[in-house]
């Protein structure tokens, strides 16, 4: 007779689970591991238990030159404060170049301008590492419903990695808990209200209880960077 497995229920079940799988895969080689980072509270609190293995981790954070000026403040500060090792993923082109080309895309075509900003320049970014950490959850998105902690991502170049969210099944609460918890200062436009935090054109109050309701105007849920590309189309977006 088979068992299930323990699905921790209390915070300090989640979080050292969490902290076990963070540990288990930097240990391992630390050198190919890599963090994304928007510096959402999610993200805030993988980091947050990366550091406590790994302080030096590379934290890749795609700068798509829209973001508001509150997320690049804090960017800043946190990344000062934390003394992060912070890579900015650029785009090949910059805002300005980019509408004098194609005109504004997050308004005509919102995939193509994730493809070319985000979607791209990070899987460019990713070809070093062997190991992915994310802050991913379940509870963020229908389309992460059956996310897991541990999942194989193949890049458009056919290199495989290792995916971690070590946060796949905690709710809301429990990242705000571990948040208040260990004094980490969180992107203060949650006190604005806002739930899922992206570029500034695309992001806005969510409605209803969906988090996510406040990004792209309700025309999708995802930018393309957590669905698996299709081999040889780095832009692939959502």
């Amino acid at each position: 007779m088979t068992t299930s497995p323990v699905v921790p229920s209390t915070l300090d079940e989640k979080i050292a689970a969490a902290a076990a799988l963070v540990r288990e895969e930097l240990r391992s080689d630390v050198r190919d591991a890599c963090l994304t980072n928007s510096f959402q509270a999610e993200d805030m609190v993988v980091l947050h238990l990366a550091r406590e293995v790994a302080p030096d981790i590379p934290v890749l954070f795609l700068d798509t030159g829209y973001h508001f000026a509150a997320t690049y403040e804090y960017r800043d500060r946190m990344a000062a404060e934390w003394r992060m090792n912070l890579k900015n993923v650029l785009p090949e082109h910059t805002v300005t170049e980019q509408e004098a080309e194609f005109g504004t895309l997050y308004k005509t075509d919102p995939n193509r301008c994730c493809a070319l900003r985000k979607v791209g320049p990070l899987f460019a970014a990713l070809e070093p590492y062997g190991v992915w950490f994310t802050g991913l959850r379940r509870q963020q998105a229908k389309t992460r419903a059956n996310l897991q902690a541990v999942e194989s991502f193949t890049l458009p170049s056919g290199k495989q990695l290792r995916k971690l969210s070590p946060l796949a099944d905690w709710h809301t609460r429990d990242v705000w808990q571990y948040a208040e918890r260990h004094g980490i200062p969180l992107l203060p436009l949650y006190d604005l209200g806002y739930s899922s935090i992206g570029c500034e054109p695309c992001t806005s109050l969510p409605t209803g209880d969906d988090p996510r309701s406040g990004r792209w105007g309700g025309a999708k849920v995802e930018c393309g960077i957590h669905i698996q590309p299709v081999a040889g189309q780095e832009g692939h977006g959502a």
